[in-house]
This record gives structure tokens, C-alpha cells and sequence, in this order.
């Protein structure tokens, strides 16, 4: 009996996908739940699931198509058997050494601890299976559509890993000829002198939906942003003093990041405008503080909100912030998790940048752009003294926000970076 497999609800308001790549094949056993698709949407990458066991018998969808929420894309037939393996070539015995016969030639292993920049072109699936098994993909031989590496390849290599066996490469060399050493590789000829190529390759939905959403905002709002910069010093000295007892009490590090979320919440009580949104002919104003945290993902811009963080401890706020990188690397960002928020914060300085204008989320009224921790002279009580700086940049919608609340917000923040003593009396 064959049972079609459906996309799943994708979530409110998403009605279709781009099946962006097969785990299975057609042929392939699979278990109930296990993942056989990888499907994009505008905001995640998700994995439909076989809803029974069985043999995937038919792909109605090819890697690319735009599916609707509830259409058929494969069928799997509950009593139906596996293919049979493809025979293995019979293989040639060849006059060599114990020595040679044993020992895997050695390859470029590249550098120490940096990981492979193709592990972010793997599926969800097959990456979480990568980084759980610390398995490096390059070395193992898709049995996927057009060789891609699929889990249960992960899963044999990681096995064989743990057994002691050296992976397979990823591209056999064929066996030596007895009779005659193999010929040496032809050389490949030069580009031309001047020569210029291109590479088209389609958007993904997640990157047209950022652009779609970016461009709304400047043709919607009236955006506008303030800056100010701020002295670092007391927030540097508090995490150097506690950061030992914080890790060891908590089990998370304290960064920047939680300091400047509780700096927003305090300012949004103050100028709570900054905070609210424009409905129609209406001004919605909240009393609680959902922030969007811009995080860079391997295929894009992605903010995972931090829910009620008005009412988080600054561990809270680390342990989510920390969870929700590890997920946007592995592409396993909910939903749930992209939705909503009431305000941005972007840390650009993670990147290098000095200053920089950042843009609005719509239909939220403000976002606040972190930079990197510089030394600069700046005058202190008569003194040209050398201080770690930061510029700070308030992006605002002025339909919404006024000059002056946008300045006040952004001093308030200043105030409580400078002087943390203010986020622990309410100040």
C-alpha cells in the first residue's frame, strides 16, 4: 500500500516551499519519521519526515520546485523492499608492498580546527549528523542524487571512525596497472590572459524573502538613526572581575550582549515608543520586551527572538543567546523561534565594523547597532585619557518616533552601560 507523503504546515501565513534537496532516492528504505526532504521556506530550513516505514517508491517533486503546503511530493509504499546494492567491481589485485597495501595515502587535512566550508551546502539532517559525529564530510562518498552525502553515509562513517577504519575519500583513485605505471596527470591549461567569468545562482527563499522585507522598510517607514558612543570600561571591568565566578556558577560565559539587552529594557520603560509598532491608523505599545538578536547564518541574516527579556537574568539571556547560534550554524532555527520581536539588536563589531546605519525589521520602530570596541583618547574631567570606546547607532521610525525620544533611548543606554550599577537598582 502506497502513502503519499505531504509538506507539512510550515507555519502562520507560509503557504509554500522550495524543495531544496532529496535524502533519500527513489528505491531507498526508510523508517516512520525519519527525514527524506529538505524543504526552505522564507525563514527556516526544514526536514519532512516519511510518515511510515517502508520504500520510497516515487518522487513526485524535483529539487527546486515551489510545493504548496499539504501537496503530494513522494509516496512510499509500506510493503514494498529495497533495492538491491549495486554489485561491487571486482577488484584487481595489484603487486604491492604490505607496507603500501595498509597505509592510506595522506591528504591535506587544511588548517588546524577551521572546518570545511562546504559542510554549510549539507542538508539540516546531514549536518547535525556532521557536527554530532565530528565526521569530516569531505572525506566520505555520497550514495545520494548526484553523489550527495546523505545520513546514513554520516552514520557509516562515523562507525567506521570509531572501528578504527580510515574513511573512504571521497573520490577512489583507480587501481595501478601491473603491467605499467600510471600515466601522470595531464596538466590543466591556463586561463586566458583577461579572463572573466560569472556565476548565476538562484536566491534562495530565505535570502529574496531579507531582500523583499529590507526594501519594504525603507519604502515604508521614515527611518532616521542617531548615534552616540560609550565608554566600555566599567562593563569590561565587571566581566573580568566575575566572569570566572559567572561560567562557574551558570555554566555559560558573560558577554557584551546580555549586558546591552537589559540596557534596552530599561530605556524601552523610559521612551516606550521605541518599542512599539504602527498597525494601520493605530500605535500598538507593549509593556514587555521581545528582542530580535541578528545572528549570521551559513545561509543568511536570521534574528531569533529572546522572548519577555525584561524579566530574564543576564544568564538567561546568555544561555539563549548560545543556543540559538549553535542553531542558526546548524540550520535548525524553528519557527517559532524567527517570530515576532519588538525590537533588533545587531553587533556588527563581531565583524570588524566601526559604524554603520543599521536598517529596521519591519513593523518594528527601532533597532540598535553594536560596533567594535575601540581605544580612543576622549576628555575626562580636564584629562585626554585613553578609554575602550564604542559607537552606538539607533535606527528609528520617525512616523512613530520623534528626534527626541530616539536621542533620550539612546543616552538612557549609554547611562546604563557606562554606570551597570543602574541595571541592578533600576535606574
Amino acid at each position: 500500500m502506497a502513502t503519499d507523503v505531504k509538506v507539512p504546515a510550515l507555519g502562520e501565513s507560509i503557504t509554500e516551499g522550495t524543495l531544496a534537496q532529496w535524502l533519500k532516492k527513489a528505491g531507498d528504505a526508510v523508517a516512520a519519521d525519519e527525514p527524506i526532504a529538505s524543504l526552505e521556506t522564507d525563514k527556516v530550513t526544514v526536514d519532512v519526515p516519511s510518515p511510515v516505514a517502508g520504500v520510497l517508491s516515487e518522487t513526485v517533486a524535483k529539487e527546486g520546485d515551489t510545493v504548496q503546503v499539504g501537496a503530494v511530493i513522494a509516496r512510499i509504499d509500506e510493503g514494498g523492499k529495497a533495492a538491491a546494492p549495486a554489485e561491487k567491481a571486482v577488484e584487481t589485485t595489484a603487486t604491492a608492498t604490505p607496507a603500501a597495501a595498509e597505509t592510506p595515502a595522506p591528504r591535506d587535512e587544511g588548517p588546524v580546527g577551521s572546518e570545511p566550508d562546504h559542510i554549510t551546502t549539507l542538508s539540516p539532517a546531514v549536518r547535525r549528523a556532521v557536527l554530532e559525529h565530528h565526521v569530516d564530510p569531505s572525506t566520505i562518498k555520497g550514495s545520494g542524487r548526484d553523489g550527495r552525502i546523505t545520513k546514513d553515509d554520516v552514520l557509516a562513517a562515523a562507525k567506521a571512525k570509531e572501528e578504527g577504519q580510515p574513511q573512504a575519500p571521497a573520490t577512489p583513485a583507480a587501481p595501478a596497472s601491473p603491467a605499467a605505471p600510471a600515466a601522470p596527470a595531464a596538466p590543466k591549461a591556463p586561463a586566458a590572459a583577461g579572463e572573466r567569468r560569472e556565476e548565476r545562482v538562484k536566491m534562495s527563499r530565505l535570502r529574496q524573502t531579507v531582500a523583499k522585507r529590507l526594501k519594504e522598510a525603507q519604502d515604508t517607514a521614515a527611518m532616521l538613526t542617531t548615534f552616540n558612543d560609550v565608554d566600555m570600561s566599567a562593563v569590561m571591568e565587571a566581566r573580568s572581575r566575575y566572569k570566572d565566578l559567572f561560567e562557574k556558577k551558570h555554566g555559560i560565559r558573560l558577554g557584551f550582549m546580555s549586558f546591552f539587552v537589559k540596557a534596552v529594557a530599561l530605556a524601552v520603560r523610559d521612551v516606550p515608543a521605541v518599542n512599539g509598532s504602527i498597525e494601520g491608523d493605530e500605535i500598538v505599545y507593549r509593556d514587555y520586551l521581545d528582542v530580535s538578536i541578528a545572528v549570521s547564518a551559513p545561509k543568511g541574516l536570521v534574528v531569533p527572538v529572546i522572548r519577555n527579556a525584561q524579566a530574564m537574568s543576564f544568564a538567561e539571556i546568555e544561555k539563549t543567546i548560545a543556543e540559538y547560534g549553535k542553531k542558526a550554524k546548524e540550520g535548525t532555527l524553528t519557527l517559532d523561534e524567527m517570530t515576532g520581536g519588538t525590537f533588533t539588536i545587531s553587533n556588527g563589531g563581531v565583524f570588524g565594523s566601526l559604524l554603520s546605519t543599521p536598517i529596521l525589521n519591519p513593523p518594528q520602530s527601532g533597532v540598535l547597532g553594536m560596533h567594535r570596541i575601540e581605544e580612543r583618547p576622549v576628555a575626562i574631567d580636564g584629562q585626554v585619557v585613553i578609554r575602550p570606546m564604542m559607537y552606538l547607532a539607533l535606527s528609528y521610525d520617525h512616523r512613530l518616533v520623534d528626534g527626541r525620544e530616539a536621542v533620550t533611548f539612546l543616552v538612557r543606554v549609554k547611562e546604563a552601560i557606562e554606570d551597570p550599577t543602574r541595571l541592578l537598582i533600576d535606574l
